[in-house]
């Protein structure tokens, strides 16, 4: 049986399903009661509220309900949130580090035999060059409370392997996108589908790793049953790398739309978003961040099962 915390959530949803749909029995866990009532319904897959992460009595709470499980799958989190409030990093290391650390102590104290963490790419940094994508063994460089909290559940969560036994798998994906995503693309999309033009002609000239939600689940699946994930880290992606004009144009594409754009030179849409506050928004649409996912394929011999185009597509079902 697996046991997928945060089950409520973007990529905990998903791959409930997809679990349920290859007759696997498992566990969907989240905090707010009635919140994994969709995925009741569906067979194998049996609902769990999901005990405080931070109580004094979390770690033998958790032991509980763990009980009876081979794997645990750890896709909840505090996500990244573009705020400045002084307790943020303090709530990050709390939920991200501490509450994960719980419950891998518990897994243990449970016979779990392997914990599969969804981490993210941002544990290596925000950006990279042109060609010189991040690879899954380089030296981290976390920005950032979110980025800095993953990185340290990881560095915990190895030292409870190591001093166990536990098997465990650390999954760092990039931006993921698929139906019902929200931030950036969910934005280019409205825009899109209003008719806006958007300033992106001269943005052809960086390249971002995505990775559509059916290859991410596609893999975390296979992280839960295969021998040689175990103790490894897999960096994931499409395996098709975009310009960000590039990017847009496919998104139009998969909903039919036109693909209003406008050339604006790159440093004078720098320079105004710096005069409204708006520069880190500039950043991640002109600059690159690739990763190299040929280790995860050649270990796992593993392929993204869905084209980038068909995942683009998905992007509009929840829109029909």
């Amino acid at each position: 049986m697996i046991f997928v915390t945060g089950a409520n959530g973007f990529v905990g949803s998903a791959l409930c399903t997809r679990l349920s749909e290859q007759k696997t029995p498992v566990v969907a866990a989240s905090r707010t009661d009635g919140s994994t009532r969709h995925l009741a319904q569906l067979p194998y897959v049996t609902a769990c509220l999901a005990p405080d992460l931070l109580s004094s009595g979390a770690e033998q709470e958790w032991t509980s309900v763990l009980a009876g499980c081979e794997v645990v799958v750890h896709a909840a989190a505090r996500v990244h949130v573009m705020s400045t409030h002084a307790d943020d990093a303090a709530l990050f290391t709390q939920i991200n580090v501490n509450g994960t650390l719980t419950v891998a102590r518990a897994a243990v104290r449970a016979g779990v035999r392997r914990f599969v963490y969804l981490s993210t790419v941002k544990v290596h940094g925000e950006r990279t060059a042109i060609g010189k994508p991040f690879v899954f063994n380089q030296a981290p460089c976390p920005l950032g409370a979110y980025a800095i909290s993953k990185y340290q559940a990881e560095q915990g969560l190895r030292d409870i392997a190591t001093e166990t036994g536990l098997e465990l798998v650390i999954i760092r994906p990039p931006l993921v996108y698929g139906p019902g995503a929200s931030g950036n693309l969910a934005l280019l999309m409205r825009w899109l589908a209003k008719g806006v033009p958007l300033p992106v002609g001269a943005m052809d000239q960086n390249a971002r790793s995505l990775v559509g939600l059916d290859n991410l689940v596609d893999l975390m699946v296979t992280s839960t049953w295969h021998h040689a994930a175990a103790n490894q880290t897999f960096l994931v992606s499409d395996d098709h790398d975009l310009s960000t004009l590039e990017l847009v144009r496919l998104i139009a594409q998969a909903g039919r739309l036109p693909a209003r754009t406008v050339s604006v030179p790159v440093p004078i849409l720098r320079g105004l978003a710096s005069l409204v506050g708006k520069s880190g928004y500039v950043d991640r649409l002109t600059e690159s961040l690739q990763v190299d996912i040929s280790a995860t394929k050649a270990l796992l011999g593993w392929s993204a099962p869905v084209s980038i185009r068909d995942s683009m597509a998905r992007l509009f079902e929840s829109c029909a």
